[in-house]
């Protein structure tokens, strides 16, 4: 996928919308395979930390719960148009395990787990360079609206 297909099912935006490229989505298999460039120009650089810039975890969370509702989305086939949103409620799991910097590509592999009553729940993953910088289980919930 591409970003322009990206945000048909994201309804995220600049500067919030923190997948660039689905690499790989396996419906069968139920997992998703994506990365997000992480550039200088990033306007959370400025203050975390300007004299060594660090992405924020919080951050990272995000982009693995934005990949995460990529494929919870796919595997509804479903839209944000079509009135069904997903809201991120929390992690179990979750550690981090290095900084992701300025010029690293943020590679972002979610898998399904579960869906019960419309919290779904993802096995994620955040790595630079083949190494893992975090890592934790997603909780989304299914919002109509």
């Amino acid at each position: 996928m591409d970003i322009k297909e990206i945000k048909e099912y994201l309804p995220h935006r600049y500067p919030f919308l923190l997948v660039d490229r689905v690499l790989e989505l396996d419906l069968e298999a139920r997992h998703i395979r994506a990365y997000k460039n992480v550039s200088v120009n990033e306007p959370f650089f400025n203050g975390h930390f300007p004299e060594h810039p660090i992405m924020p975890g919080v951050l990272i969370i995000e982009a693995m719960a934005q990949a995460a509702g990529l494929l919870g989305f796919k595997m509804m086939n479903l839209r944000p148009a079509d009135g069904t949103l997903y809201y991120f409620v929390g992690t179990d799991k979750l550690r981090f395990r290095q900084p992701v910097v300025p010029g690293d590509q943020l590679q972002l592999e979610a898998q399904y787990l579960s869906n019960r009553r419309g919290i779904w729940k993802f096995a994620c993953r955040a790595t630079v360079d083949g190494k893992e910088a975090c890592s934790g289980e997603i909780i989304c919930a299914e919002h109509k609206v």
